[in-house]
């Protein structure tokens, strides 16, 4: 039977910061979400069950064979999907026999299947391509989908995925979805979005507490989730109470004690009691008083034991939260507006064509459209980072944009610096309350933007465009929710919920989209469809 075990599993980075420890932790045959916040350590937990990474402690325990899909695909120039697939040198043999150049034992060597079997394999995906199709033809959302067929085209007993939604649009969304519906192997996915962590068959959550199983999807897992969370925080309070109420007796009984012993005093220093009687309530006291504290000590030691064990059932957690100050923004105010706008990397293949669109006042409009629709293209149009071929771009009102890899920010900088750059006006204390609402508290605000998970450089990005004392009347989000964990995405959606100003975004989670209450919807088709 496949597995995956591990077995006091400890892991620390180069410079010694401790990210997983002692952990232990079983899957079988089965589909797991693996949960937690940025920085908790799941993409590192995936790498050490791959073997990418050597454990600083304990052990992982592999019986069967692994899939595995990064958050990020790199590739170079000429790679292809065969390349990806593993099977570059096997296709080019089948080339050669095509044409006739195959030697004898090249031919006996032949898969003749293999072409067939990476359709099927893209088919899973609903991805249309060649196998010699080169990686840097294709979108992100694309690269994303072909990295799935890799991982399934050999059909292990575990798939490893690691955001595999990410930059998907709808359709790929659900080409993801479908797939995990019907597999049959087992699965461990690292993933936000909670349309997919609701077809799991468990969750594990990872936190600083260790690693916590529930059974069932995402929904089932939040519901006992908050429950156990009200039970040990109920524990722990009527711990503490009955801490504190031992404290309480135990200095009651200490004063009525003094005041017996005072009692005492003052009675024979009037005389008229004999000296050997004294002394043997001197005697008598001094040992009450004795049983008393060690009376007191136990309850005491065991009031903390209680109140110690309440406590490891708590996670001590601090929340992200995003308040952004009003923008003002007139509801009759005009903040953008394109007019016949064509757009695009190349002019003979624009992906945009004869555009028109206008936002008035505190609008809330989403851009939506399949992966290579030219939805980003748009974004960067709109803020200026690209020349339309034809067509005017007017943006009326001051905004701020991030990107879906957080471009704003320097890597080389820290995130204060970073801050201090982008909101030249904020003061020391400023810019670290604000760089603590968004999870980045004393020191860790001074971590390099370079050394950052992806979920953490994004919530860097937030912080910065969102965090500076008069936020801009335009916001403008590519893929907000990419890589933030889902406590995270709600204190997000929270913060844009009660935003005044304008908001353009780009995002494929459709939870999101509904939460932050979009009014309206721009569909981009593909340049191959009809033109936006």
């Amino acid at each position: 039977m496949a597995s995956i075990t591990l077995s006091k599993l400890s892991w620390s980075t180069p410079d010694g910061q401790g990210v997983l420890s002692d952990l232990d932790a079983a899957f079988g045959r089965e589909r797991v979400g693996l949960v937690g916040r940025n920085g908790v350590g799941k993409t590192t937990l995936l790498r050490l069950v791959a073997g990418e990474l050597q454990p600083l402690g304990g052990g992982v325990s592999v019986t069967g064979t692994l899939g595995r899909l990064k958050q990020a695909v790199r590739f170079g120039e000429r790679e292809t999907l065969a390349d990806l697939f593993g099977v570059g040198g096997a296709l080019a043999t089948l080339r050669r026999a095509e044409a006739g150049e195959a030697g004898v034992e090249e031919l006996s060597d032949a898969d003749w299947t293999l072409e067939e079997r990476i359709a099927a394999a893209l088919a899973r995906v609903g991805l249309d391509a060649r196998p010699d199709t080169r990686l840097a033809e294709l979108s992100g959302g694309q690269r994303t989908r072909a990295s799935l067929a890799a991982a399934v085209f050999a059909e292990p007993d575990f798939l490893l995925l690691d955001e595999p939604t990410n930059n998907l649009d709808r359709p790929g969304r659900e080409a993801v979805m479908a797939l995990l519906a019907g597999w049959r192997a087992g699965a461990i996915v690292v993933s936000h979005d909670r349309e997919l962590l609701d077809q799991m068959d468990a969750i594990v959550e990872l936190s600083s507490l260790g690693a916590a199983r529930y059974g069932g999807n995402w929904t089932l897992y939040r519901e006992r989730k908050a429950a156990e969370l009200a039970a040990a925080a109920q524990d722990l309070a009527h711990a503490e109470k009955a801490a504190a109420e031992i404290d309480r007796k135990a200095q009651r009984a200490t004063e009525r004690q003094d005041r017996r012993d005072g009692a005492g005093a003052r009675a024979g220093a009037r005389g008229g009691t004999p000296r050997i009687l004294l002394g043997a309530r001197r005697s008598n006291a001094e040992a009450s008083r004795g049983e008393g504290v060690r009376l007191a000590e136990r309850q005491r030691a065991e009031a903390r034991t209680a109140v110690a064990a309440a406590q490891a059932r708590v996670e001590i957690l601090k929340d992200m939260a995003v308040t952004l100050p009003p923008t003002g923004l007139p509801a009759n105010r005009t903040v953008l507006r394109l007019e016949g706008v064509t757009a695009g990397h190349d002019a003979g293949r624009p992906l945009i064509r004869d555009l028109s669109l206008s936002m008035v006042g505190p609008e809330r409009v989403a851009v939506v459209g399949p992966n290579g629709s030219g939805k980003t293209t748009l974004l960067r149009l709109i803020a200026g980072q690209l020349a339309p071929i034809r067509g005017t771009v007017s943006v009326a009102v001051g905004f701020a944009m991030l990107d879906q890899s957080v471009g704003i920010l320097d890597p080389g900088a820290s995130i204060r610096d970073n801050f201090l750059r982008l909101n030249p006006g904020a003061t020391e204390n400023a810019c670290r309350a604000t760089l603590a609402s968004f999870l980045f508290r004393a020191d860790a605000a001074l971590q390099r933007v370079g050394t950052l998970s992806g979920g953490q450089a994004l919530r860097a990005g937030l912080a910065c465009v969102l965090g500076g004392a008069e936020p801009p009347s335009l916001l403008i989000l590519d893929e907000p929710t990419n890589h933030l964990d889902i406590d995270s995405i709600e204190a997000i959606e929270a913060g844009l919920t009660a935003y005044d100003g304008a908001l353009l975004l780009v995002s494929h989670d459709e939870t999101f989209l509904a939460r932050v209450g979009i009014q309206r919807r721009l569909e981009l088709s593909p340049p191959d469809r009809a033109g936006a």
